[in-house]
């Protein structure tokens, strides 16, 4: 399998609506309602980007669009991202409980089903997706795609031209406090973990999920690795690619 980065530049699909879910230009969220009856499960999807502005939600709206197809209610979800005002750690993931709070106590009027709310994330979107369901209730299921889903290991390994050192403001030592309220590897989740990887991930290494799935089995909190072998960092979000029917199968698991 190979990377298909042509996704992070094609229109997608366009969804069924747009909704705000806060003031800023972008607190919003794109949301895709399957065509037949429901009530349907919510899928709540946080795109990534290593957390930086130039990134946005667009190239998601394939992978929304195609889980909608399936029965499964998408919100692909904007926020603020570093380089907006109001952006980086702790606005990001403010941003993404409001959103999540928002669909909640508004979406009944679209047939859905609040007892199986899913959080998935790609990339960055991984960790925000962790932090997320730590911290909210009536979640179902978390799915991590590539997620960089350890902090301490991104800024060890520069991922993204230390990325992570403009997310949280700081290095580990400069702000150890703020490193575990926001690295994924130091919370504790008791939902359903899915963390799904590509062996031939040559952006966010697979061993990112390898560690994190070990770390949680040895401290007796259930998280659960799909390998996907050869797929890159973007096949899993493209539904043209072999690598999708894997995550689209964990998503309908974890949605059922």
């Amino acid at each position: 399998m190979t990377a298909m980065n042509d996704i992070l530049h094609l229109p997608a699909p366009k969804a069924d609506c747009r909704l705000a879910y806060g003031s800023d230009i972008h607190q919003f969220l794109d949301l895709r309602v399957p065509a037949v009856n429901g009530p349907h499960p919510l899928l709540m999807n946080i795109h990534g980007g290593f957390w930086r502005e130039k990134y946005d939600l667009e190239h998601n709206g394939f992978l929304c669009a195609a889980l909608a197809a399936r029965g499964v209610a998408t919100a692909n979800v904007e926020y603020r991202r570093v380089g907006n005002p109001g952006g980086g750690w702790p606005g990001t993931l403010e941003d993404l409980r409001a959103a999540y709070r928002f669909l909640l106590e508004n979406l009944g009027r679209y047939d859905i089903d609040a007892a199986r709310s899913i959080i998935m994330g790609h990339s960055a979107g991984g960790q925000l997706a962790l932090c997320l369901a730590a911290c909210e209730k009536n979640v179902k299921a978390v799915v991590s795609l590539a997620g960089v889903v350890d902090l301490q290991q991104a800024y060890a390994l520069h991922l993204s031209n230390d990325a992570v050192v403009e997310f949280l403001g700081g290095t580990p030592n400069q702000i150890p406090t703020i490193y575990r309220e926001a690295d994924p590897m130091q919370l504790t989740l008791t939902v359903e973990q899915w963390l799904v990887h590509g062996s031939g991930d040559d952006v966010v290494p697979v061993d990112f999920s390898r560690n994190y799935v070990e770390t949680k089995k040895t401290a007796g909190k259930g998280a659960q690795l799909i390998e996907i072998g050869g797929a890159g960092h973007f096949d899993l979000i493209d539904p043209r690619t072999a690598a999708w029917k894997e995550v689209e199968r964990v998503v309908l698991r974890a949605a059922a």
